[in-house]
Parts: structure tokens; sequence; C-alpha cells
């Protein structure tokens, strides 16, 4: 029943992993990879929706987000692992670059698309203030403090900090994982277009049990191939940027970019549909994950190894940061946006995009 491109391309992408693992990408190798890569990403989005209908919401939407963060810590780990230069802030450039992607990238666009066909968008104000509020706290904590700590020299934490900043960042995104699909879950439901709040139903019958089960295995499948393929691409990513004169950091736009495609896809299907609450889950949800649960994960690595870690941004990623901040708080307080909210995160998002490459 199953035996088609969303079988057949996970499967396919693994393969040519095996195969091309630990050689050189070049030439039609590399063509191969990337191919199969964009093929990965691409049936991963397919069978975490498939798994997310099962589930329903708002725990569908969980799913696609901590599956990305895996993709996210996995590929930081490796890039790190290899050093070089600039291996010490790829995490911070990774994790940055994810929260602009998403909370202006993805965002902005699902509100355009939104807006363009359905005028007007709602959504429920209590959950989305909440996942706003815990993702500033994080955020701040993670990106910004250790530029102001007086333990040690530089963007960096303390061993004592590193482990302290993990365990917070954790402790937020578990208790909002809480309140997301226990305590609060109605929060986080979406809204019927001028229904006061009404749960709306998904129409589609949810998958059986052993189709929700091989989607699940498939998409495993699928992330683990995503890791490993993109480490085989990096170093002709790396290759590429320097010759073309960008900054280092552009290697972590690179990764986060990719990582939040699958994201990014389910998001604006979400929000064509006038489903924009599970536009808002994934985006300010994923953003969360990115820096609640890769910061922790990279700290116990940074804390195993002895690796030096710099997380604190530089004056002009902290301004982006704080505006993106602003923007977003007055976007989703009214409950309601329209074309000009999206426009204006998607212009946030490029400006984010052209200072990366030319700061």
């Amino acid at each position: 029943m199953m035996l088609r491109w969303t079988v057949i391309v996970p499967v396919a992408a693994f393969l040519v992993l095996a195969f091309a693992w630990g050689r050189p990408a070049v030439g039609l190798l590399m063509a191969l990879v990337a191919l199969a890569l964009v093929g990965a990403v691409i049936a991963a989005v397919h069978h975490a929706e498939i798994v997310a209908h099962r589930v329903g919401e708002p725990f569908g939407t969980l799913i696609l987000a901590i599956a990305v963060t895996v993709i996210e810590v996995g590929l930081i780990v490796i890039l790190m692992s290899a050093g070089g230069a600039g291996a010490e802030s790829l995490a911070r450039d990774t994790v940055f670059s994810a929260f602009m992607i998403v909370c202006n990238g993805v965002m902005g666009l699902c509100l355009l698309v939104g807006a363009l066909k359905h005028h007007v968008l709602e959504f429920r104000v209590d959950g989305v203030t909440a996942a706003l509020a815990t993702l500033s706290a994080v955020a701040t904590l993670a990106l910004v403090l250790p530029n102001f700590t007086l333990a040690t020299p530089g963007p960096t934490y303390s061993a004592a900090q590193l482990a302290f900043a993990g365990i917070a960042s954790l402790v937020l995104y578990g208790v909002f994982v809480f309140m997301q699909t226990v305590r609060h879950r109605d929060y986080f439901l979406p809204v019927q277009a001028g229904g006061e709040g009404r749960p709306s139903e998904e129409h589609a019958d949810p998958p059986t049990r052993r189709t929700a089960l091989i989607s699940l295995g498939l998409m495993l499948i699928c992330l683990v191939s995503v890791v490993g393929l993109a480490k085989t691409v990096s170093p002709a990513i790396e290759e590429s940027i320097a010759a073309i004169g960008a900054p280092r950091t552009t290697v972590g736009v690179t990764i986060a970019l990719l990582v939040l495609l699958p994201e990014t896809v389910a998001a604006v299907r979400a929000a064509a549909r006038n489903r924009v609450q599970n536009s808002f889950n994934l985006a300010l949800g994923s953003a969360l994950a990115s820096i609640g649960l890769t910061i922790p994960a990279i700290a116990v690595v940074s804390l195993l190894t002895g690796d030096s870690l710099a997380l604190g941004l530089g004056p002009l990623q902290m301004v982006l940061l704080a505006l993106t901040v602003v923007i977003t708080t007055l976007t989703v307080a009214p409950g309601r946006a329209t074309l000009m909210q999206g426009t204006v995160h998607l212009v946030l998002f490029g400006a984010f995009l052209f200072l990366a490459v030319s700061p």
C-alpha cells in the first residue's frame, strides 16, 4: 500500500548515505548526495505529518519540532568534532540562525500565504504568548548573558555557568511542553474563523496505527540520512562559503536553513488551510526546542570533551534578536494578523540574511 515514493525515497537516501560515507563528495557524487538530501527532507515532512495526524494536536506539532532538533544537534556535534576555525561558535551561530529563521522567515511566510488566501488570520493569544515568553527567556539566558558574565573572558560561560544554563533551558522547555500537552493543551488547538476559540476538526480520517508506525520508522530513517548526508556535503559547503568570501557564521545559517526546511513546508501548508495556530505551534515551538534542547546537549558535549563553547552573540546579532522579540510580541498580542505583519517579518528576515553575508 505504501510502496511508492514515500518509501522509495527514504530507502534510496539511506543507500546513498551508505555508498557515500567516507568518500569525498565531488562531481557526480556530490550531486547525488544533494538530491538524496533534499528527497530525505521532503519525505521526512510527509511521514511526520502522518504521525502527527495520528496522535492529534498539539502533540503532532511537537513531533516535527523534536525531530528537527535531533538533526540540528547531530550536525553541530559532527561539525564541532571535526574542529577547524570557528568550531567553538558553530552552536551559537546555528541556534541563533534557527531562531531568526522560524520567528521571521517561517512565521512571516505563513502569515503572508495565509493572509493572501484568507485575509485575516486568527489564533489563540494564550498559547502563542506563553511560547514567546519562554523563548525570550531561554534565548537571553543562552545567547546574551554569556557576554556579561565575569567568570570567564569573552562570550563564554564557565563550566558551572554552562551547566546551570543547560539545566535552566531544559527545565523551561520541559514545563512548556507539559503546559502544551497536558495542563493547558486547549491553548494550542486551532480555532475556527470567527469561532471564538472553538477547536476546528480535521475532516480527513486519521491514519491507522500500522500506517503511523511505518511512517514513524521511515521518518527516523530520513532523519538519520539527513544528518549523514549533510555531514558528507558539509566540506563542500564550507569550501563554497570560503570561495565567495562570506563570513564563517554563514555555515550556521546554511545548516539551520537545511534542517528547518521540513517545518517550513509543514507550517506553510497549515497556514494555507487557515490553521495558522498550527503554524505558530511549529514555528515558536521549534525555535524553543532549538535552544531549549540544543544548548543542553551541546553543553554536555562541551563539558565532557573540554572543548571551548562560545555562546554570546555580537552586538549586531543582539540587536536583531531584540528586534525580533519585540516585533513578534506586537504580531501575536492582538490574536489576529494580516498581510502587514507577514511583510514586516519577511523584511526583517531579509535583513538577517543580508547582514549574515555582509555584516
